[in-house]
């Protein structure tokens, strides 16, 4: 278990470091993710207690669309030069491969998330009334999504068509989390009555079962 957690962490520490180096996440990512923001609030032309009532869904959106550019980043660090190999050279265990880079994907999509938390009170005039679900409803979504991400990143690339098969592979997987992220947020902004500690523990259901799945096929597509 310590050999894991160990090569985890130098898989999550490296992809990291190099989305810091070629700061794409705060040149592209982050912009782009605002700018979603500003022209779902256009395309719509709606009053402002519209717009809230819509933020919840339009911040998910918003996060699953760069989740699919964090993903395809993810996967490029490792074709270029043929990384790939090397790791599968290295001895590293393919799960603590997957995790490694389902964690990287999951600190960017956090701080994503707080840059749209913070335009969607902004741009939108949503307020926050429950902190702690708001909280723990983007962490397990993110992990929902950083692990789905993965899995199918490996496996688009691995047929040579990742830009374009990607997202069709992924987005249908992820309507489950989608909904209930949104759900969940409805209730932590206040713009809808429903119970979102309910969809919190679909989530977490969620999120353990893909993390689980993504371990153990990983394997498989790095193999391959």
């Amino acid at each position: 278990m310590r050999e894991v957690l160990a090569d985890l962490s130098l898989v999550a520490a490296k992809d990291l470091r190099i989305e810091f180096r070629s700061r794409v996440l705060a040149n592209q990512v982050a912009p782009f993710a605002l700018l979603v923001l500003v022209l779902f609030g256009v395309a719509l032309d709606a009053d402002q207690r519209t717009l809230r009532s819509f933020a919840p869904g339009l911040f998910w959106v918003a996060v699953l669309l760069c989740a699919l550019l964090a993903v395809q980043r993810s996967v490029a660090v490792e074709r270029a030069d043929d990384a790939v190999v090397g790791l599968r050279l290295s001895g590293m265990s393919p799960s603590a491969l997957f995790l490694g880079k389902a964690t990287a994907v999951l600190v960017q999509l956090l701080v994503l998330e707080v840059l749209l938390t913070g335009g969607i009170i902004v741009l939108y005039r949503s307020s926050v009334e429950d902190v702690a679900l708001l909280v723990l409803t983007g962490l397990t979504a993110g992990v929902a999504v950083a692990a789905a991400g993965t899995l199918y990143g490996a496996m688009a690339a691995g047929l040579g068509v990742r830009e374009t098969l990607l997202p069709i592979l992924l987005l249908p997987v992820l309507a489950p989390v989608l909904i209930g992220a949104t759900r969940a947020f409805d209730d932590a902004l206040g713009a809808a009555a429903v119970d979102g500690w309910a969809w919190l523990v679909l989530l977490a259901g969620l999120a353990v079962v893909l993390t689980l799945v993504g371990a153990l096929a990983y394997r498989v597509l790095v193999e391959d």
